[in-house]
């Protein structure tokens, strides 16, 4: 009995807790509580973000959902410069936070929460298209914001009134069905491309620039670093010439003093030697000197008296000969003047010269022209001749050669012995002679002496 007295308390509990634990309700924070009784209206309770105890079988709770829906809207509408365009946009919707917007939207969607989008696309639509009929192309395509937000104004009252509200709206796209909206960017486009091109080439130019002027800086800094590091290697190479001459300087300079101090001593040691050559070589040289000396006098003396003696016995043979050539001179120049005189003779009888004279002396001359003809006969040995006249061919050959002589003498000279032989016996007819042939006798006289005198 006490066992099934404790088992209905422990029921009866859990059933108390079990129905404690469900009128026990949180709402998320995207979910709103609404909590109805018997009192309509006026007994509903909004709870969002809480928690609340709904009583059983006295009230009964509905859940809304408070989170954000994203829509898509997409209309074709006419601009108010009669452009039909196709229009994209994109809201963020949700129902209101407040408690009037909750219960506005549990009225008319709390069972039906899915129509929400459908609404909102129709009240969004709408709205859009009537925005769009008062603007223009360029007005929706340059402000696009503005545009969204007076679709958003058009469209606010409408969603209130149905406890939405529309977080955000934006227009993702705007087409047209020709080519309006492209060729009205054209000139825009331009006008960015040739600034874009403007902007480029100047900002090439400017990096030129800056690449020349950095370029200008770096050959200036290479070049101070290159004189840098050439002052620092030439002061490195001073100095380590220095320090290694440092050695050999040092070493020179004790040599300096070395070659000093022998000096000196050299100089004391001549001076020593020098007293000692005094001492024991000059003095005794000096007096050997001074006795070779008298010596040489003596023996000069002598042969200067010598020397006068050979001198006067050349003299002596210089007068003779001067005087046996003055002889011989004088005899040369009688001889001279005596063959002068009769050159001279000899040339006066020449120009007075006639027949005779001239054959004379030509007649003086065939004797040695007949020898010299028959000279190369006089060498020969043995002279076989084979002839029909026998040995008067050689006679008549000689005698040949002499006429031929003869002939070549009168066509050298013009001299014609027989003619000079004809008139010298004409001459010699008459009994006279000529002075010129007497003068060339005499000439010949005195030439025949002149050549015994020598």
């Amino acid at each position: 009995m006490e066992l099934g007295y404790l088992a209905a308390i422990v029921v009866i509990v859990l059933v108390v807790l079990v129905g404690i634990m469900r009128a026990y309700r949180v709402a998320g924070p995207s979910e709103a509580l609404i909590i109805t009784g018997r009192g309509g209206q006026e007994d509903q309770k909004v709870v969002s973000g809480g928690r609340v105890i709904v009583y059983p079988f006295v009230q009964r709770a509905y859940s809304m959902s408070l989170a954000s829906r994203q829509i898509r809207v997409d209309i074709e509408g006419i601009s108010k410069n009669g452009i039909q365009l196709q229009l994209t946009g994109v809201a963020q919707v949700k129902v209101g936070g407040d408690d009037i917007s909750i219960r506005r939207a549990a009225q008319r969607f709390l069972n039906q929460q899915d129509q929400i989008d459908h609404y909102t696309q129709e009240i969004l639509a709408g709205s859009l298209r009537a925005v769009v009929g008062t603007l223009t192309v360029e007005q929706i395509i340059q402000d696009r914001a503005s545009f969204a937000a007076s679709v958003s104004e058009e469209a606010e009252h409408s969603m209130n009134n149905q406890g939405l509200v529309i977080d955000t709206f934006q227009i993702s796209s705007v087409d047209d069905q020709g080519d309006y909206i492209t060729n009205m960017g054209r000139p825009q486009a331009a006008e960015v491309a040739k600034l874009a091109a403007i902007a480029e080439a100047q900002a090439t130019r400017e990096a030129a620039e800056a690449q020349a002027l950095a370029d200008e800086k770096v050959a200036v800094a290479q070049q101070t670093l290159a004189l840098k590091q050439a002052e620092i290697k030439e002061e490195t190479d001073a100095r380590l010439a220095s320090a290694n001459a440092a050695g050999p300087l040092a070493e020179a300079a004790q040599q300096q003093r070395i070659l000093e101090q022998e000096e000196l001593v050299a100089v004391r040691q001549a001076e020593l030697k020098a007293k000692q050559l005094d001492t024991e070589v000059r003095r005794p040289a000096d007096a050997e000197r001074y006795r070779q000396v008298q010596i040489a006098e003596a023996a000069k003396a002598a042969a200067f008296l010598a020397a006068e003696a050979e001198l006067a016995r050349r003299r002596a043979d210089a007068q003779a000969v001067e005087l046996e050539g003055a002889a011989q001179a004088a005899a040369v120049r009688a001889q001279g003047e005596a063959e002068a005189s009769a050159t001279l003779a000899k040339a006066e009888a020449y120009k007075q010269f006639n027949d005779a004279a001239v054959l004379d002396r030509m007649l003086a001359t065939l004797p040695e022209v007949a020898r010299e003809l028959a000279a190369p006969y006089g060498q020969i040995k043995d002279l076989t001749v084979i002839s029909n006249d026998g040995a008067g061919k050689l006679s008549q050959s000689v005698t040949t050669n002499l006429a031929e002589t003869l002939s070549m003498l009168k066509s050298l000279t013009g001299v014609d012995l027989a003619d000079l032989a004809r008139n010298v016996a004409s001459e010699h007819k008459d009994g006279s002679r000529s002075a010129a042939s007497e003068n060339l006798i005499e000439a010949s006289a005195l030439s025949a002496n002149g050549e015994t005198h020598r």
